[in-house]
């Protein structure tokens, strides 16, 4: 499966095995941190709202482009809110992963993930948005990864360039 995850309405093809989620257009609360995803209500968020429906796609998803804002060398507020939701997908035991300790996924797909990152202003901003990612991908299963930065006006075409590549 493949999913495109974006901060911001977008105009991209369909395709079978594809989901595309506007975060923008969703409810997302942040994660309260109250672990009910590991002891209550094992893999699953006891917040009520629209994050239980896209975290399973997450998991499940081989394939993810990320198109976010990046704000002091972060994710964007909703992206941010949306992937700390994502806890579910993980067990609340620890492993060693690739010399560090990481908790067990949740039967979640390794991903070749791409992520878009528009409006950081200098190259130390961005420096700190690719080290972020490097420090994410392990929890986030990525077996691959690039970024690519963009202005925000280039988002729409950069994501579609990247989308079409995929039709390749």
């Amino acid at each position: 499966m493949e999913l495109i995850l974006s901060d911001r309405p977008l105009s991209l093809p369909a395709a079978p095995q594809r989901e595309y989620i506007d975060l923008s257009q969703k409810k997302i609360t942040p994660c309260v941190g109250c672990f009910g995803c590991w002891v209550k209500t094992p893999g699953r968020c006891v917040i009520r709202d629209d994050a239980p429906q896209i975290y399973p796609l997450i998991a499940r998803s081989h394939r993810v482009l990320y198109v976010s804002q990046v704000i002091f060398g972060s994710w964007a507020p909703r992206m941010k809110a949306m992937l700390e939701r994502s806890l579910p997908i993980q067990q609340a035991f620890l492993r060693p992963h690739m010399g560090e300790t990481h908790h067990v996924q949740r039967l979640v797909e390794e991903k070749e993930a791409v992520i878009l990152a528009y409006g950081p202003e200098s190259q130390e901003e961005k420096d700190l948005f690719c080290r972020l990612v490097e420090r994410n991908r392990r929890n986030m299963n990525f077996k691959s990864y690039k970024v690519f930065f963009c202005r925000e006006e280039e988002v729409q075409e950069a994501a579609m360039q990247e989308v079409l590549s995929w039709n390749k």
